[in-house]
């Protein structure tokens, strides 16, 4: 059997693997699981150090790394969602992630978003999406924004990326489960991204969308008293 073959083979086996794990968490996973009472992490827009922009959130939902965090539910106020199988080798091989959820939600007005999550206590898990989409050919603009919340704001690195009629506009940031930030206990990144449905869709209107589900799942952001 010559090497060509046996490569194919063996990316084949493992995105036989991928999808099979995808399919056996999304069983797993209850449709739409109550929220438990009120938790605390810390969130950060850089997971090398801490920056002006960190803050205290509150969310009912437990994003700690493990089981828990596939708990997220697929409705979330007026937001439906689905889990997408990931394909993508490259998400598994390079990042090698301890968990990687990836879902579209809609609501009741049509509009769409993307939301990953990537969980680990490895630091190669972790790259900036801006890294993503220049190699590919986009052009993109990177900034710090803050998102609303009905009490607070929470703070995102804002991409807005481009590449012919397409367009996409990325926030993300990351949760700790406390303030020692130990890589031990595990980091998520929470990406949401929302793709104009026109090419004149503008920044403050998927400002909106993103700030209606964003403020779904977090409460309140508090700036740290020290």
């Amino acid at each position: 059997m010559s090497r060509d073959t046996l490569r194919y083979l063996s990316i084949a086996g493992l995105l036989g693997i991928a999808i099979l794990a995808s399919a056996v968490l999304m069983a797993r996973r209850p449709a739409n699981l109550r929220p438990s009472s009120a938790r605390t992490f810390v969130a950060d827009i850089d997971n090398w150090r801490q920056t002006d922009q960190w803050r205290i959130v509150e969310t009912p939902y437990d994003f700690r790394l493990g089981p828990n965090l596939a708990d997220l539910p697929l409705e979330i106020g007026a937001w439906k969602g689905q889990d997408i199988p990931q394909t993508n080798l490259e998400v598994f091989i390079l990042l090698e992630p301890e968990q990687y959820i990836f879902r579209r939600y809609k609501d009741s007005a049509g509009r769409t978003l993307w939301l990953s999550l990537i969980g680990s206590r490895k630091s190669k898990s972790f790259h900036p999406p801006q890294i993503c989409y220049s190699t590919d050919g986009w052009q993109t603009a990177l900034s710090a924004a803050p998102i609303p919340l009905r009490d607070g704001d929470i703070y995102a690195l804002y991409l807005d990326a481009g590449k012919g009629s397409q367009r996409h506009f990325v926030w993300y940031f990351y949760l700790w489960p406390d303030e020692g930030r130990d890589p031990a206990a595990g980091l998520v990144l929470f990406k949401v991204t929302v793709p104009a449905a026109a090419e004149d869709t503008s920044p403050q209107e998927a400002l909106d969308i993103a700030q209606d589900f964003v403020s779904s799942i977090f409460t309140r952001a508090s700036r740290p008293t020290k």
